[in-house]
């Protein structure tokens, strides 16, 4: 998944971003005004928003409810340090999904971030199902039929990604933006290999599951319906 971290303070962000990184494994851009988060909100797919609202040049709340205006309905946590109920209200109203006081527990904003994208995904619960691949976004294993799939960190990121899609087209550039920060060109030549990797892990084609490679498209994950129950991603 991929968030937007807008913070002014170097240390608070630079925290919040390793935390984020080596967690949960999300790629994070950072921006330290709000003109900047602006920019990079319109011109960049997120999952997720964090948005403090103390800062230079466009002030939090007003890039909330800049953001909200134009109809991104991208997931928004807001850090604050505001307590007053009435101020907590009017960042609701504006468009804000959930708010945490600073000072903050890392391990706190991360459990609602993920919570945030899960419900952002239509998802209300951190399993995921496919087929017979059960994906837990908590402890983050794979089950295939029951047993223990061994990934590494960017199959797994790609296979969840690709879950909470299933039968949509997925290009490529959509992978690397949201495996990676803004750095993405970087890696522009390894999602083939992981994708490959990935489909031998699963038994690609084998378990009424397929990811799908369309040439000049991107990639599809498809499950072959054996009942009502397998028509889509569950959660449980």
């Amino acid at each position: 998944m991929r968030v937007l971290l807008v913070e002014d303070e170097i240390r608070l962000a630079e925290n919040v971003a390793v935390a984020l990184r080596d967690g949960p494994g999300f790629a994070v851009d950072h921006a330290e005004d709000g003109l900047t988060a602006l920019d990079l909100a319109q011109n960049l797919c997120y999952d997720l928003i964090i948005l403090d609202l103390m800062l230079p040049v466009v002030d939090g709340p007003t890039v909330l409810r800049r953001i909200r205006a134009r109809g991104d309905h991208t997931a928004v946590l807001v850090l604050t340090a505001r307590s007053e109920r009435a101020s907590i209200i009017q960042l609701l109203n504006d468009g804000a999904d959930d708010y945490l006081q600073k000072p903050f527990d890392l391990g706190e904003l991360i459990a609602r971030a993920k919570a945030l994208i899960r419900r952002g995904k239509g998802v209300a619960t951190p399993t995921l199902r496919l087929g017979d691949i059960e994906l837990h976004t908590g402890e983050q294993t794979v089950l295939r039929a029951g047993s223990l799939v061994t990934l590494s960190p960017m199959e797994y990121r790609i296979l969840e990604y690709l879950l909470h899609r299933p039968r949509t087209v997925v290009s490529k550039r959509e992978l690397l933006e949201h495996m990676y920060d803004y750095n993405w060109e970087h890696h522009s030549n390894v999602i083939e290999a992981h994708v490959s990797n990935l489909r031998r892990k699963l038994g690609d084609g084998a378990n009424h599951l397929s990811i799908e490679n369309l040439r000049g498209r991107g990639y599809r994950l498809v499950a072959e319906q054996t009942n009502a129950k397998e028509d889509g991603v569950q959660s449980r």
